[in-house]
This record gives C-alpha cells, sequence and structure tokens, in this order.
C-alpha cells in the first residue's frame, strides 16, 4: 500500500465527455493510506441528508480546480461525508492549491468497498461497511462515500457505483 496513491483510472474513457467509465476491481476491498493529502473542501445545503445545491457547488468547484490545473491526471476522487440532515461535505482530491477554495490535508488509513444500486441504498451500505470494518478488526472513525459517476453519466453506463471509504483506527 502505498500512501497518498489511488487506484488509476483511464480518463481518457469517458463516453460521454464528462465522468470516466469505471472500473470497480481495484477499488474494491482495497485499503488506501494518506498522509496530508490535498483536497479542496467544499459545503453544500441539504434537506434531511438530501442535497440541494450540490450541481451548482460541484460546478463551480470543478471549474476552479481546472482554472488552476490542479485536477490529478490519472485517477480522480471526491469524498463526500454526511454531516448532518443540513449539511454535506465533499472534498476534491487536487494536486496542488486551488486559489478562492478552502483546502485541507487528510491524513489516516481508509478501506474501501465498493457498491452498485441507488442512492436509497446508503443506509444498507452503512450497515454492511460498518460489519466489513469490524470483521477486519478495525474500528471505524469516519465513512465517507465516493460517487463515482454524476446523474448524467450513471444513465449513459446504466451503473451506479459507490465506493464506500472508511477511515479506520491502525
Amino acid at each position: 500500500m502505498q500512501t497518498n496513491q489511488l487506484p488509476k483510472m483511464n480518463m481518457d474513457t469517458s463516453e460521454t465527455g464528462c465522468c470516466p467509465k469505471f472500473n470497480p476491481a481495484d477499488w474494491d476491498e482495497n485499503e488506501i493510506s494518506f498522509d496530508n493529502k490535498l483536497f479542496v473542501k467544499a459545503k453544500v445545503k441539504n434537506f434531511m441528508h438530501i442535497p440541494i445545491n450540490m450541481g451548482s457547488v460541484f460546478k463551480k468547484t470543478m471549474k476552479n480546480i481546472e482554472a488552476a490545473g490542479a485536477s490529478p491526471k490519472d485517477s480522480y476522487l471526491i469524498l463526500s461525508y454526511d454531516c448532518s440532515a443540513w449539511t454535506g461535505e465533499h472534498y476534491f482530491a487536487v494536486d496542488k492549491n486551488v486559489a478562492g477554495e478552502e483546502m485541507v490535508r487528510l491524513s489516516g488509513h481508509y478501506l474501501t468497498k465498493v457498491y452498485e444500486g441507488p442512492y436509497k441504498e446508503v443506509g444498507t451500505w452503512v450497515k454492511q461497511m460498518t460489519e466489513y470494518v469490524k470483521n477486519k478488526g478495525k474500528d471505524m472513525k469516519k465513512l465517507y462515500f465516493f460517487y463515482t459517476t454524476c446523474p448524467k453519466c450513471l444513465k449513459h453506463y446504466g451503473k451506479n457505483y459507490i465506493v464506500a471509504f472508511a477511515e479506520i483506527n491502525n
């Protein structure tokens, strides 16, 4: 396991001009380690855990990341954390600072597991991921989700892959 390395993604496999086709094999049941990995942090408004301004926040954030030339070349990652019924936090992995954005660094060890299905299954996935981490003899500190495709690309590809990222105690 290499620190701050994500599974490689062929960013040229986009059939939509947006999200690349996602290959779950390298992400499923993996262990990933971050040591001060750089992210742009963006917040969205939720209503009962449903994001209401996610599209506009993501569009603005991605525009700023691209303008700064900060997008990773062979992978991408947006970690989503549902911190309350009213607020969601999203962490965009970047290669350098982005002016006008809140920059944060994450450190920790993460177990990953890939799920496929509609967003309404998140509650089930949280329970399954909690059990998965427990069966590995670990304690979960925090749970993020990586939604691998936008709604438009989901319709095109026909699969809704979500990667659960469980931050664990060593």
